[in-house]
């Protein structure tokens, strides 16, 4: 309105010029009841922002089932925006987050594998027939992806609980009998390693006995490659994290979530002291302020044996050059490539970062960090006590060393085979694993699991080591072997590990996100069409932020190359 003169009359509301206060802060509030809940769960523990996947599984494991009022209340005391927690909870598999409105699950999961080598030991039959009431109300079955339990296929889990060769008659057995409890490994422990000349290695390196240019010349001798899958010469890596700018860390992968790989896991449950002081050797090199052991959550009973076994390392003082932290994996495979295992670390997402920057320069917390596997540090302490030679007199066909396979599939004893570098893939099935199960005849087998690409019989006389396979379409990785037969379709075997990999992909870049997608649609819609296929899996290969897009193609061109009448 004006007033008389022409002039804007100023209007003045009840009130104005004084600011608002808000007694409460803004948004949703959370629950009273829900934070004392979350309170009292949480403890004396730390509200630190990298310790939310932790607290989430504090909720998980009381409650079997994160709801949003938990969720709302963590937010809280955390001081974290709830659209942080909530994408962090709902990007791991094994967090079952409730929104308002729906129904919990049951108390008790039972997780059925599909991953290949369950699904040719009979694991659909298995969801089929569990799946039909028979466990009761108080138990949901759904299927999921590779347990890390190959050689026992098909592998079940009810709660916490292994269920090798699984059947319905031992599942139903374990659930009426509340056998659902984490089940400890007999391992041997901190006493018994030490009578067996366990941690003088250490020791001595503590104490000034060694320096690190001498190990790090021995590692480099050795020729130890990478045995999580990418091959990089261990004792270089050492040296370029030493190069970086203090202070520096370590992690440790121990997330094997590789479709057939099951080797760290072997080495855990049997001597998880070894692992430990070739960690703690590794640390004192770099100089690493701290160790992030980045443990697979499917791996419930060597978590409680580490947590055990570590707290005596402490007690002995070992640990004077580091401080171990033992992080809980949640059910991602995409954690298992370095970058996105650390934002898992830190507490967020695991989404690979763009590279360079490399972890060695800007890792955990931003800063130079060590990235090792489980058994590459398992074998730091023979290595370095036993000298480089010993570990090269090993090897086959011109190759040195050793190699841990983990083998499952068609053969009659599957495991994990210490075998010479170099080894074929026929003296591997005749030497080692017995031969090939009854009445089935070698046709083809994954070299270093679902990434490897899927090779026909007729290189199984190709040497197995890194940089063998490449010129043949696969690689072996992590030395997932799984073996195949006459009796197996190769086609239904790439639909299998492309299926997996749709599951996986962290969908941060469209090649893979969308490509594994579409090809999961043209691969199981009747006969393939090879150039549609192949040039979705370059453009994967060309186009994908990390080496689960860029990989996840291998097995379709293999196949389509090796396989032809397989997919026609």
């Amino acid at each position: 309105m004006t007033t008389p003169t022409g002039e804007v009359a100023k209007i003045r509301h009840p009130g104005a010029g004084k600011r608002k206060t808000r007694s409460t802060a803004k948004g949703r509030q959370a629950d009273p009841a829900a934070l004392r809940e979350i309170a009292e769960l949480l403890g004396d523990r730390p509200r630190r922002r990298d310790l939310l996947i932790e607290h989430l599984h504090l909720i998980q494991d009381r409650y079997h089932h994160i709801s949003a009022r938990h969720l709302q209340a963590l937010a809280e005391i955390m001081r974290i925006p709830m659209a942080e927690v909530f994408e962090v909870a709902t990007f791991y598999h094994h967090f079952d987050v409730v929104k308002e409105g729906e129904t919990p699950p049951a108390p008790i999961t039972v997780r059925v594998c599909e991953s290949l080598s369950c699904e040719m030991a009979g694991s659909h039959e298995l969801m089929a027939a569990l799946g039909d009431g028979r466990l009761g109300p108080d138990v949901r079955v759904v299927a999921a992806p590779c347990m890390g339990r190959c050689e026992c296929a098909p592998a079940v889990k009810a709660g916490l609980n292994d269920i090798d060769h699984a059947s319905v008659e031992n599942v139903v057995g374990a659930i009426e009998a509340g056998d659902i409890e984490t089940h400890v490994p007999d391992y041997e422990d901190y006493d018994a390693y030490c009578a067996n000349g366990g941690y003088a290695l250490l020791k001595d390196v503590l104490g000034g006995k060694h320096t690190p240019e001498a190990l790090i010349e021995t590692m480099e001798a050795s020729n130890l490659r990478g045995l999580g899958g990418a091959g990089f010469p261990a004792g270089r890596k050492w040296k370029f994290v030493r190069m970086e700018t203090t202070p520096r860390v370590m992690a440790v992968n121990g997330d094997e979530g590789e479709v057939g790989t099951f080797k760290d896991r072997f080495y855990l449950e049997r001597k998880p002291h070894q692992f430990l002081e070739g960690m703690l050797i590794a640390a004192w090199v770099v100089e690493a302020t701290d160790v992030y052991i980045y443990l697979r959550d499917e791996y419930p009973g060597v978590r409680t044996a580490l947590e055990t076994e570590i707290q005596k390392v402490r007690d002995a003082g070992l640990d004077s050059a580091t401080t171990i932290h033992l992080r809980r994996g949640a059910g991602a495979y995409i954690c298992g490539e370095e970058s996105a295992m650390i934002e898992s670390i830190e507490g967020k997402r695991g989404l690979p970062r763009h590279r360079p920057p490399f972890v060695a320069k800007v890792g955990i917390f931003s800063q130079p960090t060590l990235v090792h596997n489980v058994e590459t540090l398992y074998w730091v302490p023979e290595i370095l006590t036993k000298g480089a030679d010993w570990f090269t007199s090993h090897g086959r066909n011109g190759r040195t060393g050793l190699r841990s396979f983990s083998v499952s599939g068609r053969v009659k004893q599957p495991g994990v085979k210490l075998a010479p570098a170099g080894i074929t893939m026929r003296e591997l099935i005749d030497e080692y694993c017995g031969g090939m199960a009854e009445g089935h005849e070698f046709k083809g087998y994954l070299p270093g699991g679902a990434s490897g690409g899927i090779l026909p019989a007729s290189l199984g006389d190709v040497p197995m080591d890194f940089d063998t396979i490449q010129p043949h379409g696969g690689f072996i990785g992590s030395a997932a072997v799984v073996v195949l037969s006459d009796k197996d379709s190769m086609k239904d075997a790439a639909v299998n590990l492309l299926k997996f990999f749709e599951d996986e992909s962290c969908g941060q870049c469209t090649p893979c996100r969308v490509g594994c997608e579409k090809a999961v649609k043209l691969m199981s819609d009747g006969a393939w069409d090879g150039d549609i296929l192949g040039e979705l899996s370059q453009t994967m290969m060309d186009a994908s932020i990390c080496g689960l897009g860029q990989a996840a193609p291998n097995p379709i061109v293999t196949v389509l190359k090796y396989f032809p009448e397989d997919v026609s």
